[in-house]
């Protein structure tokens, strides 16, 4: 059924696309192309969502004295791993553009009746390499170890805009970013991590990754932009680095372990602007977690 949906609201969008833009006819089709394969695979994802519900919980143990680094931790799904990390009485530390957005949070959490835990936020814009770089020394200087790295923060379906280093701003955002940050705080995170206990390393991916390709040849995607082509992209680059960096991890025995994680169709701010949320906006809200 929501496949069904998904399709007849793609044929009338690409419809409407092809008698309303200027776009060439070959653009059109590759856009609802890569709309057809989101559609399949958000379904699928839908349904192991629903399947999986009953099974998707875990118990929160008390962990004091850990430390977690999460970006993009203010809002959204972000805003959830804090939650429950404070309910695991972690320190918990933010990277986030809004500064004061992130500070509230616990306000808000003590509010609702957590008491645990504790929040130190420091301003990062995850695409840009000088500010990744400046909140990687914040954090190091105040903290030698760290038991977690989530990399959360993302963005989805923009128009085409570079970072001011002049790379494609969801490749830049969702995987450079994290990338450099990842490497930054590599010695701390070793640190961290014995044997009995590794150190984590969440890279927050999404499905979308399938019908990922990597084009090296245009990595920035200049010579023909769809803004669902360039997220995929920077969704398997996430994957990649996640299970290329825990191969040489095991091969040199270093007690950190790396998941990419498909967090399941979350209803966030990604959404918004979507053909999705513009032409059936109670989908969402209906079916997504």
């Amino acid at each position: 059924m929501i496949f069904l949906i998904g399709f007849g609201i793609i044929v009338i969008v690409t419809i409407v696309a092809i008698w309303r833009s200027k776009k060439p006819l070959k653009l059109i089709l590759a856009e609802a192309k890569y709309e057809l394969m989101y559609n399949a695979v958000g379904s699928r994802a839908l349904l192991e969502d629903v399947v999986m519900r009953s099974r998707n919980k875990t118990e929160l143990p008390t962990l004091p004295g850990k430390v977690a680094v999460i970006t993009g931790g203010a809002r959204g799904i972000g805003a959830e791993v804090v939650r429950m990390l404070l309910q695991c009485d972690i320190h918990v530390i933010i990277g986030c553009r809004n500064v004061q957005a992130g500070e509230q949070l616990l306000q808000k959490f003590r509010d609702k009746g957590t008491t645990t835990g504790d929040i130190k936020v420091y301003k990062l814009d995850i695409s840009s390499i000088e500010s990744v770089t400046s909140f990687a020394k914040n954090v190091a200087e105040k903290h030698p170890k760290i038991n977690y790295l989530i990399n959360n923060a993302g963005i989805m379906f923009g128009p085409y805009i570079e970072s001011r280093d002049g790379f494609e701003s969801q490749f830049s955002t969702n995987y450079l970013g994290h990338f450099l940050l990842t490497h930054l705080l590599l010695p701390q995170i070793k640190a961290a991590g014995t044997e009995t206990a590794k150190s984590r390393i969440i890279n927050v991916s999404s499905c979308a990754h399938i019908v990922g390709e990597i084009n090296f040849e245009d990595i920035n995607n200049r010579h023909r932009y769809i803004s669902a082509e360039a997220y995929a992209q920077s969704k398997l680059a996430q994957v990649l680095f996640t299970n290329y960096l825990q191969a040489v991890f095991d091969k040199e025995k270093v007690p950190v372990q790396l998941h990419s994680v498909h967090p399941g169709i979350v209803n966030t701010e990604l959404f918004d602007g979507t053909h999705l949320k513009n032409l059936v906006p109670w989908m969402p809200s209906l079916m997504f977690k």
